[in-house]
C-alpha cells in the first residue's frame, strides 16, 4: 500500500476529515491527526464494516514549547467547542508536555520530545505510527513504518523507552475483538531487543 492509498482510506472517514481541517484552521503549532483512528478507518474500509466501527477516540497531538497544563487545556476546550457536532473523543496533547505527566502516570520513562512527530515514533505499535496534516491544496503524511502492517492486517510491537508488554497486549486484545482478521505478532523479549530506529 502506497501513501496516496493510504490516504484515500483514512479520509474515507468523515470526522477524520473535519478534524484535519480545523486543525489547518486553527493553525496550531506542528499538529497532526494521529494513530488509530486512521488506521482503523483504513481496516474498516478494507474489511467492509462501517468506517467508523471500533474507534475509541481521534488523537490530536500539536507542540507548543508552553508546557504548562493551563494552556492545553484552552486547546482541548477549543476543539471541543470546535468539533463538539461531531459527538466523537477527541484527545488533544501537547507533545511538549508529555514528559512532565507520563512516568508518573505510567511508571515508564518518557524523555521529552522535539516535536509532535518524536511522539508518533514512541507509539506502541508499528502499525499505528502515523499522522496526517494539510499541507497547501493537499496532505502531509509522517508514516516512518509505510504501509505495509496496514495493508496486511498486521499488529506489531514498537520497542522503545516507554514500552509495556502488558499495555500492547491489552490494546491488541482490544483490537483483535474488533476486527477479527487481525494478524497479532507477540510481545516477546527477543523483539524488544531491537533497536529503535532514529
Amino acid at each position: 500500500m502506497d501513501e496516496a492509498r493510504f490516504l484515500a482510506l483514512a479520509l474515507k472517514n468523515p470526522v477524520n476529515v473535519a478534524i484535519i481541517d480545523e486543525l489547518h484552521r486553527l493553525a496550531l503549532p506542528d499538529a497532526w491527526l494521529v494513530s488509530g483512528c486512521l488506521v482503523q478507518s483504513a481496516w474498516n474500509v478494507l474489511t467492509g464494516r462501517a468506517v467508523d466501527h471500533g474507534i475509541a477516540d481521534y488523537d490530536v497531538f500539536y507542540f507548543d514549547p508552553d508546557t504548562s497544563w493551563d494552556a492545553e487545556d484552552a486547546v482541548i476546550r477549543k476543539l471541543r467547542a470546535q468539533l463538539g457536532h461531531l459527538g466523537v473523543k477527541i484527545e488533544t496533547r501537547n507533545q511538549a508536555r508529555v514528559h512532565l505527566w507520563y512516568p508518573a502516570k505510567h511508571a515508564l520513562p518518557y524523555p521529552p520530545l522535539s516535536c509532535s512527530t518524536d511522539g508518533i515514533d514512541r507509539f506502541l505499535t508499528q502499525n499505528t505510527q502515523v499522522g496526517v496534516r494539510r499541507a497547501g491544496a493537499g496532505f502531509e503524511v509522517y508514516a516512518p513504518r509505510g504501509f505495509d502492517d496496514v495493508a496486511g492486517l498486521i499488529v506489531r510491537p514498537n520497542p522503545g523507552p516507554n514500552f509495556s508488554a502488558a499495555n500492547y497486549t491489552a490494546k491488541a486484545e482490544r483490537w483483535k475483538a474488533l476486527w477479527p482478521e487481525l494478524t497479532v505478532i507477540g510481545a516477546e523479549r527477543s523483539e524488544l531487543t531491537a533497536p529503535h530506529p532514529t
